[in-house]
């Protein structure tokens, strides 16, 4: 088991957190955080051949729109109200932008970018996922090689909701990103925060560690050593309905079967706290290319 951070390659780690799988496969995992660059990252890193089947379930909802239940109900009515915030941030100050969506999934914010004139690009990693994406917008949605191979300055905006937690190689990434937008460009992630109040609440079972697919986990201190140098964070906005859906998932990972009601109770309060601490459950990076 590492403990070698998988970003700045310190040695300089502690154990920060000992947990399971316990949305799929109750595998035993953990989670260290390195003192250099602030990441915490999850370990063992399933390897590329196998991290796949960490990801087939009927649950999984960002590639299942379909599920019945109230809870997947929710998800998909909030996800609409969520992606006409996401698209205001997103598209301020542009007209008619280049835009990315790196790890578009099945496609929405796609979708309604553009409906509103954007000039789209999806990407996922997700053979599944293309496809339904590529019916969606009758377009054909890239591979992650396929974007990475598209000339410098190819976009005006790259957007990545919820995606970096689950990408292994963040300097190689972060590089890709740099290449492909164009200078003054916008670069847009949302990512689940271990601050919040619900995160600490829920310790070993708050759902947005979700190991292993997600690899990294992420605050404000770490996201900037990610992208020094190439990357100023301009804006950072909150994701406020992230904390009930992640508190509900959480509720049914400590065996709560009323996981709905308090669920609803502690995203309400982690929402209050973060009013004062600006540590909600998710939140919006804005970055600008220098």
């Amino acid at each position: 088991m590492s403990t070698k951070c998988p970003f700045c390659g310190s040695e300089n780690t502690k154990s920060y957190l000992k947990l399971k799988d316990y949305f799929l496969t109750q595998e035993d995992f953990e989670i260290v955080e390195c003192f250099e660059c602030k990441l915490l990252f999850t370990t063992p890193r399933p390897d590329h051949s196998v991290i796949g089947n960490y990801y087939k379930s009927d649950e999984y909802l960002s590639h299942n729109e379909h599920k019945k239940g109230l809870i997947p109900w929710i998800y998909n009515r909030v996800k609409k109200i969520n992606i006409r915030y996401k698209y205001k941030i997103t598209s301020e100050n542009f007209i008619r932008p280049r835009l990315l969506d790196f790890g578009c999934g099945i496609g929405d914010f796609l979708y309604y970018a553009q409906k509103k004139g954007c000039k789209i690009t999806g990407c996922d990693m997700s053979e599944d996922a293309r496809n339904l994406a590529s019916a969606k917008l009758k377009k054909d949605v890239l591979t992650p090689e396929q974007v990475f191979a598209l000339p410098h300055s190819s976009f005006d905006i790259i957007t990545m909701w919820h995606v970096l937690e689950h990408i292994d190689d963040l300097r190689y990434f972060s590089e890709q990103l740099y290449k492909l937008l164009a200078k003054d460009g916008r670069l847009v992630i949302a990512v689940p925060n271990y601050m919040s109040f619900d995160a600490l609440y829920y310790t070993d079972k708050w759902a947005a560690f979700d190991v292993p697919r997600h690899l990294n986990h992420f605050h404000k201190e770490s996201l900037q050593h990610i992208f020094v140098n190439r990357f100023i964070l301009e804006k950072i906005y909150p994701l406020k309905w992230d904390a009930y859906y992640i508190s509900m998932m959480s509720e049914k990972f400590v065996g709560n079967t009323n996981s709905f009601i308090n669920g609803i109770k502690i995203g309400s309060k982690s929402n209050k706290k973060a009013k004062k601490t600006g540590e909600y459950s998710s939140l919006i990076y804005v970055f600008r290319k220098i």
